[in-house]
């Protein structure tokens, strides 16, 4: 860990429009299964957007009011998590010293997190001088979620994680899962043999060398924290669209999903960041509304249904049909 001297810095994210900063997802007219894991050349875990202050009030929200939810872990991560802190610890001040700093006297860590005006000081290795447990403490810092896949008897094993924006999965019920077990609600992902062969390449990631894939689903209002424990508060929101509200309620939501190899743990860090954005605003680049036309045009029907819009995915191929035509 670097050294830092304390300082009193008022700081702001710049604001970017959400179009200009969108991870949009497809590459091609259609969308299917695959290991579309590439290497993560910034070598980066952490983005800071200007969501920052929203993500993270939801998230500490979250973790107070449905604090089982949001973080699970087995005691035998500590290790890990203490190893997890470090690495994004340090990798905040580098990357982002106007925002992050540290000070560090042997153990003693005073930690200063800028953007929220907060101090924190621990001790290095002691889960008594934290408030919380390591992936739990910088999870709080942090927009993305943070899991930690154990890795031992030639598998990879749910051990801990913080999901405060989870897209329809639960990590009180996926902990302590193989990698098979918990992708086993992926249709055609287990059985075409796809799983088997994600997972042997996972196994083989080496330090130092991190990747990035994108996933995406479809979300009606911007909601970020879809846990299937809370589908009664969220999932109804599918009887309120009509064909004048997609422009407003219907978002199309990415995840960007990196792995890193952690050199002493041996296990591998799967942190999500995830980002919404409406059919209004998609619309504003004529290449991705059409794209994302065809793409659900293509889209087998299992994989709507998996995702959760089988019964309006013809309402938004309809508005991007509509959009898409005007515009031509």
């Amino acid at each position: 860990m670097s050294d830092s001297t304390e300082r009193s810095i008022t700081v702001k994210i710049p604001h970017v429009p959400v179009v200009d900063r969108f991870p949009f997802p497809f590459q091609e007219d259609s969308y299917r299964y695959s290991n579309n894991a590439r290497a993560l050349r910034s070598g980066k875990v952490i983005q800071i957007t200007p969501d920052y202050h929203e993500e993270i009030r939801k998230k500490r929200k979250l973790l107070l009011e449905k604090p089982n939810l949001a973080y699970q872990s087995f005691s035998h991560s500590m290790e890990a998590q203490w190893e997890i802190l470090e690495l994004l610890m340090n990798e905040l001040v580098s990357v982002y010293p106007s925002y992050f700093s540290l000070q560090k006297r042997g153990d003693h860590i005073l930690f200063y997190n800028h953007l929220l005006d907060e101090k924190e000081t621990f001790t290095f290795g002691d889960k008594e001088s934290l408030a919380c447990e390591p992936l739990d403490f910088i999870g709080r810092h942090v927009q993305e979620d943070l899991i930690y896949l154990g890795q031992r008897d030639g598998d990879l094993y749910m051990d801990a994680g913080q999901l405060c924006f989870p897209a329809n999965w639960s990590i009180a019920f996926d902990l302590g899962m193989s990698y098979l077990e918990f992708h086993s609600p992926v249709p055609h992902f287990s059985e075409s043999g796809l799983a088997a062969k994600v997972r042997n390449f996972l196994l083989q990631m080496e330090v130092g060398k991190p990747f990035t894939r994108y996933n995406w689903t479809i979300t009606l209002d911007p909601i970020l924290e879809t846990f299937p424990e809370t589908y009664d508060e969220w999932g109804k929101k599918k009887y309120e669209l009509t064909p004048e509200k997609v422009g407003e309620m219907v978002h199309l939501r990415v995840e960007d999903q990196r792995l890193t190899r952690l050199p002493l743990s041996n296990g591998i860090l799967f942190s999500i960041h995830t980002d919404l954005i409406s059919m209004k605003d998609l619309i504003k680049k004529s290449e991705w509304s059409e794209r994302f036309e065809k793409v659900l045009v293509d889209l087998p029907d299992y994989m709507a249904e998996y995702k959760g819009f089988s019964t309006y995915k013809e309402q938004i191929t309809n508005y991007l049909k509509s959009v898409n035509t005007t515009t031509k």
